[in-house]
């Protein structure tokens, strides 16, 4: 099974995962999401397979979010909004294809290796 990683080099959580998911002998393809931003199709595909709403996805922290008003409930403003702004979103994300995870903490990336859904 190969896992892809979306990641960003200058997150140290999203570093830690990558070292953890390398570690555990885990085949790993790494998507820099900065460089290569997700487009909608992608955006939905994950966010079905992470089971998780715009609540969890989206980085509220970020000055850029101060900025845009949306509702975080509705996943199709979720999905526009990080077309456009992919700095936005909550990294690392591991994804095996069936499953993903969002690695906050960095070791729920594991989840993919050791457990089946």
């Amino acid at each position: 099974m190969t896992i892809t990683l979306y990641h960003n080099p200058r997150c140290s959580k999203s570093r830690q995962a990558l070292a953890l998911l390398e570690e555990n002998g885990a085949a790993v393809t790494i998507r820099r999401y900065l460089d290569a931003p997700l487009g909608e199709e992608e955006l939905r595909d994950l966010m079905s397979r992470l089971h998780a709403d715009g609540e969890a996805l989206i980085r509220t922290q970020e000055p850029e979010w101060e900025t845009l008003k949306i509702d975080l409930k509705d996943q199709e403003q979720v999905i526009q909004v990080l077309v456009k702004h992919p700095q936005l979103m909550e990294r690392p994300i591991a994804d095996d294809g069936k499953r993903a995870v969002l690695g906050r903490p960095p070791e729920d990336v594991l989840t993919l290796l050791y457990t089946e859904e």
